[in-house]
């Protein structure tokens, strides 16, 4: 009896189910690479704000520490945002007039204050404490990157359990935010 196929006929189905098969291996890995690149992460994206902030300025040029905009960032634990009367202290003196400041002398004089947007977000299952950190001697440079650096802010790298779960490996006295985040058996008993 005479083969149904030929053995080219097996030759494209193997090739067909192969092709198949890788497909369907991409079609799964392909979202997971797609999700940790900058692209989709937003990694190096500028943030457009409300007024055209240059870090690189008041940061390197003029000297100013981050704390002393982001005044609550030693004790609290958010970083906090400059209040207009923090901005318009130098700004009343120091460029007036400037039309790039045109929104700040606005939300002076009608005492709303600026609608900044927000750059590094943690998810929401996430309990970070600036302070604490700070306090440890972390610098801000360690997360937010070389901010001094940069015209507008972006993301400096995506927000992860891994990349806290490494700066904690690495650091001195780690080891027990490490235990209490790597054991589980404090919530899944």
């Amino acid at each position: 009896m005479p083969a149904l196929f030929t053995s080219r006929a097996s030759t494209v189905y193997r090739a067909a189910l192969l092709a198949a098969a890788v497909g369907g291996a991409g079609a799964l890995v392909a979202p997971c690479v797609f999700i940790r690149t900058p692209y989709a992460t937003g990694v190096a994206d500028p943030v457009e704000q409300p007024v055209a902030f240059d870090h690189r300025h008041h940061v390197r040029d003029d000297g100013i520490d981050c704390v002393y905009c982001h005044a609550t960032v030693e004790h609290e634990a958010s970083a906090g945002m400059p209040s207009t009367a923090r901005c318009m202290g130098c700004h009343a003196q120091v460029w007036p007039n400037s039309p790039e400041l045109a929104p700040v002398r606005a939300s002076w004089r009608s005492g709303i204050p600026l609608a900044w947007r927000r750059v590094d977000a943690l998810p929401a299952y996430a309990y970070f404490h600036h302070g604490v950190h700070i306090q440890a001697g972390v610098t801000c440079a360690a997360c937010h990157g070389a901010v001094g650096e940069q015209a507008r802010i972006a993301l400096g790298h995506p927000w992860s359990m891994a990349f806290c779960l490494e700066c904690h490996r690495r650091t001195q006295g780690g080891s027990r935010a490490i235990t209490h985040l790597t054991t589980c058996s404090a919530c899944h008993r």
